[in-house]
């Protein structure tokens, strides 16, 4: 049995169990899938009343998402420790030349190394990549009301026109930011 769970599990079989959890979440819970709002619960549940933006009761609002924001910790830590951990990830040839053509050497799980360590934290691309990025990915998520996640999966489940909007959005700017922004960068 623990064979069977230490393996990665294929598309088939992971994709329907993340979609059945959307109409448990919304219909039977009334719930909405996502993460992105975690740190606004934080910080109400630890600094009240210290800005206008974090006056609300987030133990109603967002206590059972900071459990699941738990969970999602807990399970990645005992797949990590107990089930065999991250395992191989198979790139594309494609996609290990196109890194390649970029500069970026062999990746490390699918994280080129010359982008994501602390060592790259000191070059201009590496800041812009981790720092400049991270904090775009958090205005984004805030300004667009939520995550990937909570739009492509809760939002489109929920038939939410603005979540369509920011799939599209999303998806567009992934792919200018991996084909020009990116290469630009690299130069």
């Amino acid at each position: 049995m623990l064979e069977f769970i230490s393996q990665p599990w294929p598309w088939y079989v992971g994709g329907p169990l993340i979609g059945l959890m959307v109409p448990a979440l919304l219909l039977i819970g009334g719930k909405q899938f996502g993460i992105s709002d975690n740190m606004r619960h934080l910080c109400a549940a630890f600094f009240p009343g210290r800005a206008e933006f974090l006056k609300y009761d987030w133990r109603q609002v967002g206590s059972w998402n900071l459990i699941f924001a738990v969970g999602i910790i807990l399970g990645g830590a005992i797949s990590f420790l107990w089930l065999g951990g991250v395992g191989e990830t198979n790139l594309a040839e494609a996609t290990r030349v196109d890194l390649e053509a970029l500069g970026l050497g062999p990746a490390e799980g699918a994280v080129p190394l010359e982008l994501f360590t602390w060592k790259s934290l000191a070059t201009v691309p590496g800041f812009i990549v981790l720092i400049g990025g991270g904090f775009l990915v958090g205005f984004g998520a805030r300004y667009g009301g939520g995550c990937t996640s909570g739009h492509a999966i809760s939002g489109l489940a929920d038939l939410q026109l603005p979540s369509l909007i920011a799939v599209f959005g999303l998806f567009a700017g992934g792919l200018i930011a991996a084909n020009f922004i990116l290469p630009l960068l690299l130069q």
